[in-house]
């Protein structure tokens, strides 16, 4: 998204060039859904065979279930997905795409399908708290474009020795466990995901959830339209309540965790 991953994303992101991998021949009428390929476990990533997923995947299915529709995935690098969407190369960003009120200047949302806090891991050295005074003079990383960027450089930017910007989660957790920068920020799931593994338990720790601050972290994730597609988003939003009130988001959700994400 995590929720890019929790993510946000900027004006310029407009400008970035497109790198679209096509998707495969359809149906005038099948629902192309936007995904980035950046991996981003658990929530959207590929098996062995080149398959996607993940929980936005089994929710994407359940929703396209519910709506009767047939549909596909459309692939570009997460910068580009809303470039890609205003290019008319797909119909709905399903990515961890975070609500903002930046967004809403170009896009329309449907209801949000989960919504982690974003949090802080560092290193054990690191005494903390997850706020501009315990990173005073530490290096801070985050995913280029993700709202846990901005919320970086907002909030930590005066006190922080540098803030660093990565092409993915990953790249920033191999830095973070080699000890090149202090923490990272992200949503807690991705988080603890990376804090579970073998490098994470021995390098680092979960700091604390940041202050909220819904102008650069959003409302949690949902599906991004274009502003044209009201309808759409309404099928959408009918969908994704009826998966939810059949128990069956329930039962998604716990494949992959052990807590509530939606959020309250």
């Amino acid at each position: 998204m995590a929720w890019r991953r929790a993510r946000g994303w900027t004006a310029a992101a407009l400008t970035v060039a497109l790198l679209i991998v096509p998707a495969a021949a359809r149906a005038d009428d099948t629902l192309r859904f936007c995904i980035a390929v950046e991996p981003n476990p658990p929530f959207t990533e590929k098996d062995a065979a080149g398959r996607w997923q993940g929980l936005e995947v089994d929710l994407r299915d359940a929703v396209c279930k519910q709506m009767t529709a047939a549909c596909d995935w459309t692939e570009a690098n997460f910068d580009s997905l809303i470039p890609a969407l205003q290019a008319k190369r797909c119909d709905v960003i399903w990515s961890s795409l975070a609500i903002t009120d930046e967004r809403r200047k170009s896009l329309v949302f449907t209801d949000r399908y989960y919504g982690p806090p974003t949090a802080i891991a560092a290193r054990k050295e690191v005494s903390g708290p997850a706020a501009a005074a315990g990173l005073a003079g530490k290096s801070i990383g985050a995913a280029a474009g993700s709202n846990a960027l901005a919320y970086a450089q907002k909030h930590f930017k005066s006190a922080a020795s540098e803030i660093k910007s990565y092409p993915s989660e990953d790249d920033m957790n191999q830095d973070l466990a080699a000890g090149r920068i202090d923490a990272g920020i992200t949503d807690v799931i991705t988080l603890q995901a990376f804090l579970d593994s073998d490098a994470g338990k021995i390098c680092c720790k979960l700091l604390g959830t940041v202050a909220p601050d819904a102008s650069v972290l959003g409302e949690g994730v949902g599906g991004g339209l274009r502003k044209e597609e009201a309808g759409l988003r309404d099928r959408l939003d009918a969908a994704i309540k009826a998966v939810r009130m059949s128990g069956e988001f329930e039962v998604i959700t716990k494949r992959y965790f052990g807590f509530d994400i939606y959020g309250d």
